[in-house]
């Protein structure tokens, strides 16, 4: 009897012993990554002084922050490797790893492309689009880009973009018919909308704005926001800014990935690549709301640039013009498989919205009405 006890504590001081030594062990040797170490090869499709390129860097330093130094991106401007336009192509060749780019830059191999960031308002905002892509678009952007154009990428939306403005213009237009054959700069669908308003329209990438203006190829264009409008020079070739158009209303940003490569990542590594696309959602969109106003009223009170909001005889022109060219490619059947999941999901999203949403113009006539006059 004295001996099974003396066995019994014995046998439990030993166990206790191990796991006390199992348990430093654990304290002294948390668990530690065995993902490979990866480098991947990114491209933007930004000039260097871009602000997107700056909202590129952002997802990159928090892929990098998170990868503990076994994941990491390389970063490099529109034009190290492939031109702006090329980004995707070049990403599901392998030829990059990941692109950091737009729809609109794309949408030449599919009209429905530029749903997924530069199509009709169906009165929601950038906000509400992306959920929607997080959401029933996800799925259809996959179905889209992998099983119809065959392309060999992965990708998600991030950075709900504010409003882009109708643009540069070297006067004021007012109405529609100041609009007839102007020669004006825009990408994706906005091109249709603003043709059939009878504007003579070429599509460039951002950094071939200026010279065009230069040379005359355009008389007006838009490109984004002010920050980088006025980055590039906008002032220098036209004076007036109308902000507020429905020819972009709600774009975001995409990132996409080499199909094949990413499947290739440990699930924690996809994970990372996964997930920091969210995070950058908000950082990009942070920055844009610390750059945007101050470069708006730099480019009103250093610039000497007259701002104006579009006319609404403009913006119901506009939205003729978008009832047309739906119509028009509603004929082709992933245009109108994502044309009408959205109109649908907007509805009730945009009721909820509008009848909810506070009256910010009421508040900001109330604070700074005097002071600093919206002008309408």
């Amino acid at each position: 009897m004295a001996k099974e006890k003396l066995s019994t504590v014995a046998t439990r001081r030993k166990f206790l012993g191990g796991a006390a030594v199992a348990g430093a062990a654990t304290i002294a040797m948390p668990q530690v990554s065995r993902a490979q170490t990866v480098t991947l090869k990114m491209q933007g499709s930004w000039g260097a002084g871009d602000i997107f390129n700056d909202y590129a860097h952002q997802y990159v330093e928090t892929v990098n922050s998170m990868g503990g130094g076994r994941l990491k991106i390389d970063y490099l401007n529109a034009g190290a490797v492939v031109k702006a336009f090329e980004v995707q192509d070049a990403v599901s060749k392998g030829v990059l790893d990941g692109g950091h780019l737009v729809p609109a830059y794309w949408y030449g191999k599919n009209r429905a492309a530029s749903l997924f960031g530069t199509g009709p308002c169906y009165g929601w905002d950038a906000h509400q689009f992306l959920a929607w892509a997080w959401g029933p678009g996800q799925e259809l952007y996959k179905k889209l880009t992998q099983q119809v154009l065959k392309l060999n990428i992965v990708g998600w939306f991030l950075m709900p973009m504010p409003t882009q403005p109708l643009g540069w213009f070297k006067f004021q237009p007012k109405t529609p018919a100041d609009l007839k054959n102007l020669k004006y700069r825009t990408v994706g669908l906005a091109t249709n909308v603003m043709q059939a308003m009878g504007l003579k329209v070429t599509a460039l990438p951002g950094g071939e704005i200026m010279p065009a203006m230069q040379k005359g190829v355009i008389e007006a264009f838009e490109y984004n926001n002010p920050t980088a409008d006025r980055r590039f020079g906008a002032a220098d070739v036209a004076k007036y800014y109308m902000l507020s158009s429905y020819h972009q209303p709600s774009e975001c940003l995409e990132i996409e990935f080499n199909k094949t490569k990413f499947e290739s990542l440990p699930k924690e590594q996809q994970a990372i690549l996964t997930h920091s696309v969210a995070a950058a959602s908000s950082t990009n969109l942070w920055m844009a709301y610390a750059n945007y106003p101050e470069d708006l009223q730099a480019l009103i009170h250093k610039d000497g640039v007259k701002v104006h909001r579009t006319s609404e005889s403009i913006l119901k022109a506009e939205l003729a013009a978008w009832d047309k060219v739906v119509a028009q490619y509603d004929k082709e059947e992933w245009f109108k498989t994502i044309s009408e999941n959205q109109k649908a999901w907007a509805k009730n999203v945009a009721y909820y919205q509008i009848l909810n949403a506070h009256d910010t113009k009421l508040a900001y006539d109330h604070y700074y009405g005097k002071a600093q006059p919206l002008g309408f």
